[in-house]
């Protein structure tokens, strides 16, 4: 590796150890079976580095500093990982990983269910997007699960109009499938019989916690904190201020890698460096 300055958000030996694993593997497999046409010559730390700086600063990738991998070239791998699952399976190792040096199972048996409408950029196209009509915006709707510590199981993208009971049974299907031990989740009143249903159906209860009414302004709703607490931590990482992809499943790695970024540093006890450590 051509050696260079290094950014706030690169990755450290230790981080690094953590990913390099499952992506060697994936070239190995991709090699052997004769995808890609010419051997690769790029590094796939600095590939995982550049896509780690869209997502951190929120840069165009067309901007990435020269001293990185062309901006096409961590397009092609940030799509083809994408594509083969790279960034879910990262996820789900290192939320294991994560979860064991807490204490916990790997598997979790309870989790917490919300979505985040965000606008859109002028590179989403119009059928990908809609109406949030309760929030008043135009653009996509994330939707997330999360264990107990607010560790990312499963997320999908949709256009902003979606129900939220869509993309709760959508979210029910994919965490349960990842992580069959899961018995018990919490939602928002957002989610109506259907989820509750659904969840029936496949051996989760699903319980609906609302807020406090005699209490005005801001409270902490029961369960619900934790997976507000994840959307503030993914929010950190400006690529996902505004949803900047032009496809659905494209939105989705994006916070995929920022939670990916999150969960190599709770394992490795790292921390990204700020103005305040000045």
């Amino acid at each position: 590796m051509v050696e260079r300055p290094t950014y706030p958000c690169d990755l450290s030996d230790a981080r690094w150890a953590l990913i390099a694993p499952r992506l060697n593997a994936w070239r190995q497999a991709r090699t052997q079976a004769g995808v890609g046409g010419r051997a690769a010559t790029h590094n796939l730390r600095e590939i995982f580095n550049a896509i780690l700086y869209v997502n951190r600063t929120g840069i165009a990738r067309r901007y990435l500093p020269h001293d990185l991998p062309p901006w096409q070239t961590v397009y092609g791998y940030f799509t083809a990982w994408t594509n083969d699952g790279i960034f879910v399976q990262l996820n789900y190792q290192l939320t294991g990983l994560t979860r064991t040096k807490a204490g916990r199972a790997v598997h979790p048996s309870a989790c917490i269910i919300d979505s985040q409408s965000v606008k859109t950029s002028t590179n989403a196209p119009l059928p990908t997007q809609g109406i949030d009509a309760g929030k008043k915006i135009v653009g996509r709707k994330r939707g997330i699960i999360t264990d107990t510590l607010g560790l990312l199981l499963a997320v999908v993208v949709t256009a902003a109009s979606a129900s939220d009971n869509t993309i709760g049974i959508n979210r029910l299907d994919q965490a349960k499938a990842i992580h069959p031990a899961l018995a018990k989740t919490w939602v928002d009143a957002g989610f109506k019989n259907k989820v509750i249903e659904h969840g029936a159906a496949l051996g989760i209860d699903v319980e609906v916690v609302t807020r406090d009414p005699q209490i005005k302004g801001f409270s902490v709703v029961k369960r619900r904190w934790v997976v507000e607490r994840t959307l503030g931590w993914i929010m950190q990482h400006r690529r996902l201020a505004r949803d900047y992809e032009a496809l659905p499943d494209n939105s989705a790695s994006m916070i995929r890698i920022a939670m990916i970024d999150n969960l190599t540093k709770r394992i490795t006890d790292e921390t990204t460096p700020t103005w305040r450590d000045t």
